[in-house]
């Protein structure tokens, strides 16, 4: 009976508004106020779910759902999520459960061969992947461990890691700010480096040479650059090949956030954002954004797993198993921050086998082209410009079931109201 429900909601999704239309609080005034006391049956549930929760959802799935990033579901990611929620794996270490561990193992290594990443990343090169819940993460994981490693060299304490320096642009995600302030990077130390405008707002090399140089100066300690390839303002990509160069001058830790844009790479045309990729420590997307796989799923790759290992294992004698003791095995919750994991790669596994290769680039070359649509658009329209420093609207195109119908109707809602407004200096991008 889910599983209908679930389909006749993909089926009629179009019809309901993208945004949800209730008032705040609304849920307390429909629900009672206390949990049953006898069971209830299904049929029962599930008329509450279309009558009180479906008016209450932002319809992320919806065709025309343009707002913040994609978060694509298929089929297969559906069913995967369905099968991880009924074996319920709790795949903390190898003997906890091998399947859980291997799979993800080989996984990461197919995804992270198809978007051409450097041997060191794979663990076919000694280095590997983990399948995190989101890019904060991603970030806490790899901001830890590069904080323990720079920490061995300087001395620990107050004093030491006082000094310690990390940089990202002015368009960089906001979990980046929050990941430094939660491995005790002090708030006058996360370095904002502007973003160029005549680059399409990518971080400029030059730039992060000035404040390294500077904080070095004044005997500071770089550590740790974020660079984005598909910023959250403006999509933007940072040119990762020069930036790389500055931070391995100074030893710092370059990870790659490429949680939006990355998934893109899987296509060989447009693998060239990524280029220079090789000078980085890790490298990050997000699957469930452009990859047709079910919340969460971020795939992080680090050339060098000791170091997270490191600074996130835990051996009490209840975890202790031969396999582990004896070595040769991965126990992801070293990888981690937290302890229990979910068997999140068998829905990206059958992403991979349903779709196959050919059908999920077509499917990214799809909203690539729908993309170049709208800003065509755009351009044809001498209100609107391509341009920063003012008020700026976003069309992220990516949902599953959007077509180009719908960003042309996005396009003529934009329009409508440009109209209504009479204005003459509205940037679109």
């Amino acid at each position: 009976m889910v599983i209908d429900f679930i389909a006749d909601y993909y089926n009629n999704i179009e019809h309901y508004p993208v945004l949800s239309q209730v008032k705040p609080g609304y849920l307390r005034h429909l629900l009672p106020r206390s949990a049953p006391l006898a069971a209830e049956p299904i049929e029962e549930i599930i008329k509450d779910i279309e009558t009180h929760i479906i008016p209450g959802i932002t319809h992320w799935q919806h065709p025309a759902h343009f707002a913040y990033f994609p978060c694509t579901a298929s089929t297969a990611g559906i069913l995967g999520e369905l099968l991880t929620a009924g074996l319920n794996v709790v795949g903390f270490s190898w003997v906890a459960s091998p399947a859980a561990t291997e799979l993800e193992a080989i996984v990461m290594d197919w995804l992270g061969e198809l978007l051409n990443l450097p041997k060191p990343f794979l663990f076919s090169g000694n280095g590997g992947g983990v399948i995190m819940g989101t890019t904060c993460e991603a970030l806490l994981a790899t901001l830890v461990a590069a904080r323990d490693r720079k920490l061995a060299e300087i001395g620990e304490g107050e004093i030491g890691i006082g000094k310690l320096v990390v940089y990202c642009s002015d368009q960089t995600h906001c979990a980046f700010a929050k990941a430094a302030k939660i491995v005790g990077i002090k708030q006058g130390n996360v370095r904002v480096v502007p973003a160029s405008k005549t680059t399409s707002f990518g971080l400029c090399p030059d730039e992060l040479v000035r404040a390294v140089r500077s904080d070095r100066d004044r005997g500071l300690v770089p550590l740790f650059l974020c660079a984005t390839v598909g910023t959250t303002p403006t999509a933007a990509v940072d040119p990762l090949l020069p930036l790389c160069r500055v931070a391995r001058e100074h030893d710092i830790w370059v990870h790659v956030d490429a949680a939006y844009a990355g998934a893109a790479c899987v296509c060989p045309e447009f693998r060239h954002v990524i280029d220079g990729v090789e000078g980085a420590d890790s490298f990050s997307l997000n699957a469930h954004k452009w990859f047709l796989t079910t919340l969460d799923c971020c795939c992080l790759w680090v050339k060098d797993p000791s170091a997270l290992r490191k600074s996130l294992s835990t051996n009490p004698e209840y975890l202790r198993n031969q396999a582990s003791d004896e070595g040769g095995v991965i126990d992801y919750k070293d990888w981690q921050v937290t302890l229990s994991r979910r068997f999140r790669c068998l829905k990206l596994w059958m992403v991979l086998r349903s779709n196959g290769v050919a059908n999920l680039r077509n499917f990214l070359r799809s909203h690539v082209r729908m993309a170049e649509a709208f800003e065509k658009l755009v351009a044809e329209d001498a209100r609107f410009a391509v341009a920063g420093g003012i008020y700026m609207l976003r069309l992220a195109v990516g949902a599953t079931l959007t077509e180009a119908r719908h960003v042309a109707e996005a396009w003529k809602v934009v329009r409508e109201q440009a109209d209504a407004m009479d204005v003459e200096g509205i940037v679109g991008c």
